[in-house]
């Protein structure tokens, strides 16, 4: 627990004093350290290999993987992909081979094993697809079993609530175009979100333009450039996509190019603004207001059919008026409700005939053949009634136009609600892409890689390889690793731990995590898409097309049905709950891996718990302090502050006014789980738990073995200060139960499922904790590996009783 609160690294004085204003990086070796670069290409070239990695589930696994891989001799680089499990590894053969890198990632606390077919898996590319036009279960299914027959088509999801389409496919056998031209021929229109490539995509405004052959121009010299794969333009908007390799290029040199573009130099490029020019959540509220705008029309229309057959009929005066006969026995009031509902039928309904002519001609039947089915039969018939009446003197019929006119109505209402509760859900990922920084500020580097000046950015402009600096309180605007400085970074967003993690020279950051204190230059190594905050996102959009396996048994159903409605709501309601829910968790952090587990959480009887922040609040308070050394307290403050990156309002306020002066601590070092060390004044300063002094063959007065008895009988940790290896005093630190803990653990055991807590914290203060909300099996003073271990541990158990 003493590191919820102490672990935390202080800049240290010759990081601002020592080190040049202007900072030197030198160019890093692609070869193992302490060999050159000659006797490197005597031992033999580079070699890859691809690995399985199972039991990541975020992209902090991730980084570990890598950042670990990346210590071995003669690695050069090391790429993991949490989403697909695997890792791709540049390495040196002659320094290292794939049995020690398999072993370096099951050191990490993972399963590793080398893929053989390497060609066959990159072969296997990823397309994602919207489609316009899906209106139930059979349209999805449709588009499923085209996209399914094509060949070197592997594996195909159509989700319903996302109207999206991922396609596993070969690209050597068939392209993204091509699956295009499939989603086309069905009759439903389709825009391209990703290839699957290496690639990532950006849309830049372009103001000066004049005339299409300007546009043509640009986007002939940015073609032009290396890494550019695809550019698309839209003369309307004044807009340019570029899809492009970020180990090549970037949005910077687009930028540049289209102003040094035409002799008189007028043309100037801007990231395009957000929710513009097609983009996903542009597309959707256009069709919201499509929606409601036809439903709209469609009301003014229905309401006079709807009172004229429903409510003035039952009016004395206004019912002889409607009654009264026009033409042998045709009334005003068909005449009206004709008139009125022929609009409804045929102009505001025109979307049902189009899309039922569609899947029909395709020999599938939909949603709107239902509607198209269902209307026709009452206006027709109306109709039919209508004209007898008028060529006959004793014909009188009832008609039924303010059926057909109220069920578009409906229906038009009912999709109207059903995009705008997509439009929320998908909220949730406009809320992941939110975390990212607006703006990062770029280093400018001379040939001798010196700092000579810097630049605010945009962060969408950022470039591989660019340096960032990062100043305390910011967003680390990029992934990369740590060139100069040494800071602490809150990774609480990824790895949900609320202790900062160290960071220093050569070590891994993540794109999005907020710089506690310090000052840290940054080289970025993954950007756009690559980045760990764009892979959470496509986790998330990839649980939300997964389909669970009773949505599949839904879609049966629904395929064979259409003709009834309620199989068709059926078929829709299972999409939209998984859309639901994995958009919900991950607003709340939890990232859900699809339909599947979803499912199977009803099967779940036990759920494991960390404490700190999980449990409770997650930001400890120094509550009491105890003094066990002859020395003022307002310097044994001091001493214990110094090993703090920043001032907080966590110690007493008498320290506060020397944090701030930021004494500086030197040889810093983070134990984790244990607490930290440094070198304060020339004092050796250690803070931690017991088992940290205990590991260093320190003994423990009595007196702080009283307080620590006592501080953890009443829910508190105890942490001990020891200067120069003699305990000088103990601080008792509380981090509150979070409010609705004990609701949530009631709740649990009403269920039937059993509640375990793992933490890192002494037995006595988690036990006490647990009382508090109920939880009766705790497993206390385990690293952040061992717990990984304790639930596999429960889960072969489990199997083992079952």
């Amino acid at each position: 627990m003493a590191s919820k609160l102490l672990a935390l690294a202080c800049i240290r004085k010759e990081s601002y004093g020592d080190l040049s204003p202007r900072p030197h990086y030198p160019l890093m070796p692609k070869y193992p350290k302490g060999v050159s670069a000659q006797a490197t290409s005597l031992q033999g070239s580079e070699a890859k290999a691809i690995f399985s990695v199972i039991g990541m589930t975020c992209s902090a696994c991730a980084g570990s993987v890598e950042k670990d891989l990346k210590r071995l001799p003669g690695i050069k680089e090391a790429v993991v992909d949490v989403l697909n499990n695997k890792a791709q590894v540049l390495f040196y053969p002659s320094f290292v081979n794939e049995e020690s890198i398999c072993e370096a990632i099951e050191d990490v606390g993972f399963q590793a094993a080398l893929i053989e077919d390497e060609t066959n898996e990159k072969s296997i590319q990823v397309c994602r697809i919207r489609i316009n036009g899906m209106t139930c279960t059979s349209c999805s299914s449709t588009v499923e079993n085209v996209l399914q027959a094509i060949p070197g088509v592997q594996k195909v999801q159509v989700a319903l609530a996302t109207e999206e389409a991922e396609v596993h496919y070969d690209p050597k056998s068939v392209t993204y175009n091509q699956l295009m031209e499939a989603i086309e021929d069905t009759g439903f229109g389709d825009i391209l979100v990703s290839t699957g490539e290496d690639m990532s995509k950006i849309n830049l405004r372009v103001d000066g333009v004049r005339t299409d052959n300007s546009m043509r121009m640009l986007e002939n010299s940015i073609q032009a450039l290396p890494g550019v794969q695809a550019v698309e333009v839209s003369p309307e908007l004044k807009k340019i996509s570029v899809s492009y390799k970020p180990d090549m290029t970037g949005p910077r040199n687009f930028i540049r190019v289209i102003g040094s573009t035409g002799s008189s130099k007028r043309f100037k490029a801007t990231i395009f603004p957000e929710g513009e020019g097609g983009g996903r959540e542009s597309h959707r509220k256009e069709e919201i207001k499509q929606y409601f705008r036809s439903f709209l029309w469609s009301l003014i229309f229905t309401t006079p059919v709807f009172l004229t057959s429903m409510v003035f009929m039952y009016i004395p005066g206004i019912k002889h008026g409607l009654d009264t006969k026009v033409v042998n026995m045709l009334t005003i009031g068909e005449i009206i409700r004709w008139v009125l509902s022929t609009p409804v039928q045929f102009i505001i309904g025109r979307r049902f005939y189009t899309g039922a002519y569609k899947a029909l001609r395709h020999g599938s039947a939909n949603m709107d053949v239902l509607i198209a089915l269902g209307t026709n039969a009452a206006y027709f018939y109306s109709v039919y009634t209508v004209i007898r009446a008028a060529t006959s003197p004793n014909f009188e019929g009832t008609d039924f136009f303010e059926t057909s006119a109220m069920l578009i109505s409906f229906i038009l209402l009912g999709k109207y609600l059903e995009v705008l509760a997509k439009g929320k859900t998908s909220a949730a990922i406009a809320k992941l892409m939110n975390l990212a920084p607006e703006t990062a500020i770029l280093l400018t580097l001379d040939e001798d890689r010196n700092v000579i000046g810097e630049e605010e950015i945009d962060s969408r402009l950022i470039q591989k390889n660019d340096i960032i600096k990062v100043i305390p309180g910011a967003k680390v605007a990029s992934d990369g690793f740590v060139l100069w400085g040494q800071s602490h970074i809150n990774e609480s967003m990824i790895t949900g731990e609320a202790r900062p993690v160290a960071k220093r020279k050569g070590d891994t950051v993540i794109g999005g995590t907020v710089n506690e204190n310090g000052v840290l230059h940054i080289k970025a190594t993954k950007v756009g898409s690559e980045s760990a905050l764009a892979q959470i996102v496509r986790l998330v959009e990839s649980a939300q097309m997964a389909k669970a396996p009773v949505q599949k048994f839904a879609d049966r159903i629904s395929r064979y049905f259409v003709p009834l409605p309620v199989p068709c709501a059926l078929g829709l309601a299972t999409p939209t709950a998984v859309m639901v829910g994995t958009g919900v968790g991950a607003s709340q952090g939890v990232l859900i891996k699809g339909g599947q587990a979803l499912e199977g959480a009803h099967k779940v009887n036990c759920i494991v718990f960390d404490k700190t922040g999980t449990l409770t609040v997650g930001k400890p308070v120094v509550v009491n302090t105890r003094l066990l050394r002859n020395m003022v307290l307002h310097e044994f403050y001091e001493l214990v502050a110094a090993t703090e990156p920043r001032p907080s309002s966590n110690i007493p306020r008498s320290s506060e006014k020397m944090k701030r002066t930021l004494l500086g601590a030197r040889d810093f070092i983070s134990i984790t789980v244990h607490g930290v060390k440094a070198i304060v004044r020339k004092r050796k300063v250690i803070v931690g738990n017991k088992s940290l002094i205990l590991d260093r063959n320190i003994a423990i007065p009595a007196g702080a073995e009283d307080m620590l008895t006592e501080t953890e009988g009443i829910a508190r940790t105890g942490i001990l200060v020891l200067i120069d290896r003699k305990v000088a005093g103990v601080l008792a630190i509380s981090d509150p139960v979070k409010s609705g803990a004990h609701e949530v653990i009631f709740i649990l055991k009403y269920m039937n499922v059993r509640s375990i807590m793992v933490t890192g914290d002494n037995m006595r203060a988690a036990s006490s904790i647990a009382r508090q909300i109920g939880i009766e099996t705790v497993i206390t003073e385990a690293k952040s590996e061992q717990k990984i271990d304790k639930v596999k541990e429960l889960q072969e158990f489990n199997q083992m009783l079952e």
